[in-house]
């Protein structure tokens, strides 16, 4: 099978999958993170069928959709990758890939270190979706979703919190932005997500901004 099979296989099994998602972890969210993932490889040195079937699968099943469980996401892409029988080498980089992009891993103290270049790439091209207008967006999509307040100004952001503690978070959505969001363009790993990370910030701040001025004006 070709690069380009795998992938065509890849987009509709993802589109599948997540047909019936919340509105920001669906196929478009995956569109997003696998054309901004693409963008970012132009100017490093990657595998690309490692960034591509990554950014595709790396939200296939996300844990706070199941219950918290971690395993559900690899086990699927490991499973369905090799019905494609990809070599296992490609395998497993994507899973360790899947197991690490994630946000809230890096709050996790004496975590298992597992770095390469192509999960650098998909973690960036994942965090910028998560920042700008488009980030703010899918955070009270995901608000709503979980029926959470906008804002509580009675409830402070938890900026310490534990992999745990971010897991089980009930807060209002405007803390999101204090507690993670803001945070990402710190996080970025490549000159090119530096880049694009900034001018979303930015705009988040401009939001809260203006935010806060309507909520007490």
């Amino acid at each position: 099978m070709t690069d380009s099979e795998i992938l065509e296989h890849t987009i509709s099994f993802v589109k599948e999958t997540l047909e019936n998602a919340e509105g920001g972890h669906d196929w478009f969210h995956i569109e997003r993170v696998f054309n901004t993932a693409k963008f970012i490889s132009k100017h490093e040195k990657v595998d690309a069928l490692v960034v591509k079937l990554a950014a595709l699968l790396h939200d296939i099943a996300d844990p706070k959709f199941y219950n918290g469980d971690e395993s559900i996401g690899p086990k699927m892409a490991y499973d369905f990758l090799n019905t494609l029988k990809v070599d296992q080498e490609t395998i497993n980089h994507i899973i360790e890939i899947i197991k690490h992009v994630s946000f809230k891993n890096s709050l996790e103290k004496n975590q298992k270190v597992f770095s390469s270049i192509e999960l650098k790439v998909v973690q960036d091209a994942d965090r910028l979706d998560a920042i700008g207008a488009i980030g703010i967006a899918r955070a009270f999509n995901y608000g709503g979703y979980k029926n959470r307040e906008l804002h509580n100004p009675e409830i402070s952001p938890n900026l310490n919190m534990t992999k745990e503690e971010y897991k089980r978070s009930n807060a209002p959505t405007i803390n999101h932005f204090y507690e993670k969001l803001l945070l990402l363009k710190e996080k970025m790993n490549t000159t090119t997500g530096k880049k694009l990370a900034e001018e979303r910030h930015q705009y988040m701040l401009g939001f809260l901004k203006q935010f806060h001025k309507e909520w007490n004006p």
